[in-house]
């Protein structure tokens, strides 16, 4: 009888649960966009997808005569930007609400032919009513999503929205928001490196962070008022190995603990109240180029058992942008860069006071020799409904110096400071977008 009691218990259950189901049906939503975009710049610059996605011009070149080699005019024009997602909601399983979203768009990284590539993709479930009055709610994201630093986009219409002036980065992660009520919001998860990853001495590469076993970890608390105040405050920590083998003073191979760990504490505010909206972030950054900031880190110290230690570059990273109207919109960025130095003094191999690039990892978009940057993007938008027409001007300034000895950076921090000199690019960017 206990037996036939617990079998017919399961039954029901399991009816009962498909019968919940059943009621329930997921809901789908095809959405995205067809975009073309033509680009002319006054310089040389260091950019992706076709150049598309832009984010500092070059130092100067002279050759012999004293004329700038990165001074030269270019103009592209594609249409490989473009983008497919659906969005899925609806279905209820008990408690919890279940949704999520899958997004593609096409990419050009190297070749000239554009692929298909996952931008997005993940499982939402939700339990609201939650808490003594019912007033909370839980989420939880599993998948690839936007990173939380770069979550906020600023307003510009380029491809880079506001990179390195504001985080850039999709990643794989499991991320859950406890709203304690309407206004205030705790988020927390951890993250793993995909597209977006960290250098070291192999270049840029996950398997920093696949032999540490650490994710990257995320904590942050949101404000959001009914007068259309959003307010942010959280801290990104990353603790990657850079070498896992390596040579002892016997020569030998054998297993390296080397690790670096970092954090990353931003703030964000923005307002908006009909057709205004207002945004300012600012980062203090250790290291951050795995959310394209112009930064990395260096060897300190080199153990006598042959492991190394490792200090941060830092920089201080702001920006504010703007967006007014509807039909014809204005907007805009101004975003500046400070490069502050390593936290320690680099390791110097031959004791001369500079630092080679065998213990100098820096972001491989940017440059060693950079001290400061800033960027200011004028906007006009013209939306004729789901058709959207806009131009911007993107003038971008780069603070250089001249490196004493080609390769090396001074030991105390890591800044190049001799002969500083800016150099200017014009950017003039068209759109033509239709959404669907």
């Amino acid at each position: 009888m206990a037996l036939f009691s617990n079998s017919a218990f399961a039954e029901s259950a399991n009816k009962n649960a498909e019968e919940s189901a059943k009621a329930s049906v997921p809901q789908t939503k095809f959405y995205g966009f067809i975009r073309t975009y033509s680009a002319f710049d006054t310089r040389e610059s260091v950019a992706g997808t076709q150049d598309l996605f832009y984010y500092l011009p070059k130092d100067r070149n002279l050759n012999s005569e004293g004329t700038d080699l990165n001074e030269l005019n270019a103009f592209r024009f594609f249409a490989i930007t473009s983008r497919m997602g659906v969005n899925i909601g609806g279905y209820q399983y008990g408690s919890a609400k279940i949704g999520g979203k899958i997004e593609a768009d096409f990419y050009c990284m190297n070749g000239a032919v554009a692929t298909l590539r996952l931008r997005q993709a993940y499982t939402s479930i939700e339990w609201d009513k939650l808490g003594k009055n019912g007033n909370a709610s839980f989420l939880l994201n599993v998948g690839q999503a936007w990173h939380p630093l770069a979550s906020d986009i600023p307003n510009v219409v380029d491809l880079e929205i506001g990179t390195p002036f504001s985080a850039f980065n999709r990643s794989p992660q499991i991320m859950g928001n406890y709203s304690f009520n309407k206004n205030f919001t705790l988020t927390g998860g951890i993250i793993y490196q995909m597209q977006y990853q960290s250098t070291g001495p192999s270049g840029k590469s996950s398997n920093y962070m696949k032999y540490a076993c650490t994710p990257e970890a995320y904590l942050g608390l949101t404000l959001k008022t009914n007068g259309g105040l959003t307010a942010k405050a959280g801290v990104d920590i990353l603790s990657i190995k850079p070498r896992w083998t390596g040579k002892n003073a016997a020569g030998t191979n054998v297993k390296m603990d080397d690790r670096i760990t970092t954090a990353t504490p931003f703030l964000m505010a923005q307002y908006a109240h009909k057709d205004f909206q207002v945004m300012a972030k600012t980062y203090y950054a250790s290291a951050g180029e795995h959310i394209n900031f112009m930064g990395g880190y260096g060897v300190s110290k080199v153990n006598t058992d042959g492991s190394y230690e490792y200090t941060p570059t830092r920089s201080s990273i702001s920006m504010i942008s703007a967006q007014y109207g509807k039909e014809w919109q204005v907007m805009g960025m101004l975003g500046y860069v400070k490069m502050l130095g390593t936290a320690k003094e680099l390791y110097s191999e031959n004791k001369d006071g500079l630092t080679g690039t065998g213990y100098y990892y820096f972001n491989s978009n940017g440059f060693s020799n950079m001290n400061a940057m800033w960027r200011f993007t004028p906007t006009i938008v013209r939306n004729f409904g789901k058709l959207s027409f806009a131009v911007e001007y993107d003038l971008t300034g780069v603070q250089y110096g001249d490196y004493k000895t080609a390769g090396f950076v001074p030991s105390k921090d890591g800044l190049v400071k001799d002969n500083l000199h800016w150099v200017f690019n014009n950017r003039i960017l068209g759109m033509l977008k239709f959404t669907f």
